[in-house]
């Protein structure tokens, strides 16, 4: 079987939307003049009437789709991650507060954009949704995953949700053959029954944590990693269950360390007696920058390379 092309979870996801339409005529899409890029285009083409152009005016389209689910539909409305959730009030009160069946739809996360900049970099936008009550949030690390995530969004689950995507190719990371658990951490080093270090991360730097992993291996330190596709509600019973004896824990993320998936970490440990000490690795309290994204990944400490320093480092600090 010849080796999948790395691909991007939007482009990813513009496919799935649009195969998945064919067997249910509820769904619709809304987009705020971006189609090109969130790929809702692909949908566009296959269901002109049930795709809706808003243009530049996302609190607008925000309303309409929740209009929209409450008339029987099941609307994605998508824009960049950053202009999506800029639009906080409408998704409160016309989405979250009101329990609409509103899939929002946030491309275009983090650093990993690259040279288009803070302007259009969603770093804040897993902190906002995650403070919603009743909001799921969504990331997944790979193309597979996001055809599976938007197989149970669309079938199994019901309210509001937020679902994360990448503008960059990603590696195919999902083990051929392995169950979905929609919701559950999945670890990727299975192998690994002993770690001294458990690193977690979601959607576009669990490619970085693998990578991190492997460099740890070849200086004798053992690693598991496990992806996080959701970030609320958060596995924590898994997490907990797994902690060991590990020496450390380490988040990786391309989100701000605040609010997202390192707060999800810090959260679940709150409540135990004891527990390894937690590294969260992430953007750390400041604005993103233009810039090459394998170079902003070093920039924020959440390249391959630059997490596996840490890691050298922390746990040389605890000998």
């Amino acid at each position: 079987m010849p080796e999948l092309k790395p691909k991007s979870t939007r482009q990813a996801f513009g496919e799935a939307l649009a195969t998945l339409a064919e067997a249910h005529p509820e769904i619709v899409v809304l987009d705020a003049d971006l189609s090109k890029s969130t790929k809702t285009d692909i949908f566009a083409r296959k269901f002109p009437e049930r795709f809706f152009e808003m243009g530049i005016a996302e609190a607008n389209m925000i309303g309409t789709a929740a209009g929209l689910a409450f008339a029987g539909k099941l609307p994605f409305a998508c824009s960049f991650g950053c202009f999506l959730t800029g639009r906080y009030d409408p998704i409160r009160m016309s989405v979250v507060y009101s329990q609409a069946n509103v899939r929002l739809v946030g491309t275009h996360a983090g650093v990993g954009i690259g040279d288009d900049g803070h302007s259009q970099m969603g770093i804040e936008d897993v902190a906002l949704m995650r403070a919603l009550p009743t909001m799921g949030v969504f990331q997944p690390m790979d193309a597979r995953e996001t055809e599976l995530l938007m197989n149970y969004l669309v079938n199994d689950w019901t309210g509001p949700a937020y679902l994360r995507l990448t503008r960059q190719n990603l590696p195919n990371l999902f083990p051929a053959g392995s169950d979905f658990e929609p919701g559950k951490l999945m670890n990727l080093n299975p192998e690994v029954t002993v770690a001294d270090v458990i690193c977690i991360a979601s959607g576009a730097t669990v490619a970085e944590a693998v990578g991190a992993s492997q460099l740890l291996q070849a200086r004798g330190v053992d690693v598991s990693v496990w992806n996080a596709h959701c970030l609320k509600p958060f596995d924590r019973e898994t997490l907990q269950a797994n902690l060991g004896k590990a020496k450390l824990i380490v988040s990786v993320e391309d989100h701000s360390v605040i609010g997202g998936l390192g707060s999800c970490v810090s959260e679940v440990l709150s409540e135990l007696t004891r527990h390894p000490p937690l590294v969260r690795l992430g953007i750390q309290d400041v604005f993103g920058e233009s810039g090459d994204p394998t170079e902003l990944y070093d920039i924020h400490g959440i390249s391959a390379k630059s997490i596996a320093q840490t890691v050298l480092g922390r746990l040389k600090e605890h000998e």
